[in-house]
């Protein structure tokens, strides 16, 4: 009898980091359920063959379904679940306001924390499971004027060393994934979350916002030490084949070399370094 594939649920598959991981898992062998929010990237995902389903993460009636949609078409199991998508709200603490903090949570923390919550039952019956999360370098180095997406990330860096401590002897591994820059629509995406939120043309960070701008509409490779999505991909893959998997898995440069950083350098020092960062 033929073994069947092992499954996975990855989120936010549209592009970047989660179109790239979806290929990857599936040239692996894996039997890949990819999600998006829009209904046009789902349509385009099922033209690349793949089984597709519209979850969005801000709707937690949307999330039900599609995870009720990817059971019966495995038969109740899953053996992995990649909680990538998400986006980021730059802007400065002072400026951002209450609504786009509460957006910036439902996508990045509310939403994967409801969908791993749902799935857990599942993984804990079949006794095994695999649960990553696409945090962020800035999860544990945050940079100026990235107030809310820092916040999102330091918070899904907590949730998952607390699930790790929950999960002890269940089978089911909770792993971070922290990429540094990628080339991802991730910039465009949050360019528009700038230009929804803040009003650049006042206050203080003016100039600064400009520069921002200018480097969130640049296309390909921003700012040095980028990588291509499919970098973040192959980390991924190693992360679900491991037998036993690391914690984290930083990926590109920056991402490891903060990682550093953090245990070598008093705050202040590494403060003056940060605040060079756009």
């Amino acid at each position: 009898m033929t073994a069947m594939p092992r499954s996975i649920l990855i989120t936010g598959c549209s592009t970047g980091i989660g179109h790239a991981t979806a290929h990857a898992c599936r040239a692996a062998g894996w039997q890949v359920y990819a999600s998006a929010r829009k209904a046009e990237d789902v349509v385009r995902l099922q033209g690349e063959g793949f089984s597709a389903v519209q979850l969005d993460l801000d709707d937690s009636a949307s999330i039900q379904l599609a995870l009720a949609w990817v059971l019966e078409q495995t038969g109740g199991g899953l053996d992995a679940l990649f909680n990538n998508g998400g986006y980021g709200q730059p802007g400065a603490i002072e400026d951002v306001p209450r609504a786009a903090w509460r957006e910036q949570f439902e996508s990045n923390v509310f939403g994967p924390v409801e969908l791993t919550a749902a799935v857990l039952p599942i993984m804990r019956r079949q006794g095994h499971g695999r649960i990553l999360f696409n945090s962020s370098v800035l999860g544990y180095a945050a940079l100026p004027l990235r107030g809310a997406y820092n916040a999102s990330k330091f918070a899904i860096e907590g949730l998952v060393d607390t699930l790790r401590l929950e999960l002890s002897g269940s089978g089911i591994e909770a792993v971070l994934i922290e990429p540094g820059p990628i080339v991802a629509r991730f910039r465009a995406n949050s360019l528009l979350a700038l230009r929804k939120h803040v009003d650049t043309s006042r206050g203080t960070h003016v100039a600064v916002y400009a520069q921002m701008q200018e480097r969130l509409a640049k296309e390909g490779a921003a700012v040095p030490y980028t990588l291509p999505a499919d970098a973040v991909a192959e980390v991924v893959l190693q992360a679900l084949e491991r037998r036993v998997p690391r914690t984290r898995y930083p990926v590109t440069v920056p991402a490891k070399l903060f990682r550093v950083l953090n245990r070598l350098l008093p705050d202040r020092l590494l403060d003056r370094i940060k605040r060079k960062a756009v």
